[in-house]
């Protein structure tokens, strides 16, 4: 099967440009927008000029596409955690938060939940195993894992405005 034809094309001011030529023939563009929104287009096979569908992604639903499109749960290397009675989700601190500006240590959050914040996702960066000075921001993506009460709880203590 053929490598599939990926290009980028800056967009000053807006991101950046990913067309893509499937085996189909078929284009498909992602526009990555800098505040972390992404559009996905797709073209028509007779005219590949002419946009087909546009969809405006948030931040959270471009990463819950790219989940569906490519589970990590799938990794045979990766450790399941609804085995082991555990879950990991997604929250994201809204930029009205309490906790927007504040260290992370002060959320108390493994003490009051029993769930830990393994990583931070912020625009296209990810922090792994953020430590307790670390300072939260609006829009932020945390990485909770717990039990399904202590991460509801953590989800409670982070929507706190």
């Amino acid at each position: 099967m053929p490598v599939p034809r990926l290009s980028s094309t800056p967009l000053p001011g807006i991101g950046v440009r990913y067309d893509l030529t499937t085996r189909e023939h078929r284009r498909l563009s992602v526009i990555a927008h800098r505040d972390g929104n992404r559009t996905l287009n797709t073209y028509h096979r007779d005219d590949p000029d002419e946009c087909a569908l546009s969809a405006k992604l948030s931040a959270s639903e471009a990463a819950a596409l790219i989940d569906a499109l490519m589970p990590s749960h799938h990794s045979p290397n990766l450790l399941s955690t609804t085995d082991l009675g555990l879950v990991a989700e997604r929250i994201e601190l809204s930029s009205t938060s309490y906790w927007n500006g504040r260290v992370l240590g002060e959320t108390r959050m493994r003490t009051e939940t029993g769930a830990s914040i393994v990583a931070v996702l912020r625009r296209a960066e990810a922090i792994p195993s953020p430590a307790p000075d670390f300072r939260l921001a609006g829009g932020d993506t945390l990485i909770v894992i717990g039990t399904r009460e202590g991460v509801e709880t953590a989800a409670t203590i982070l929507g706190r405005d």
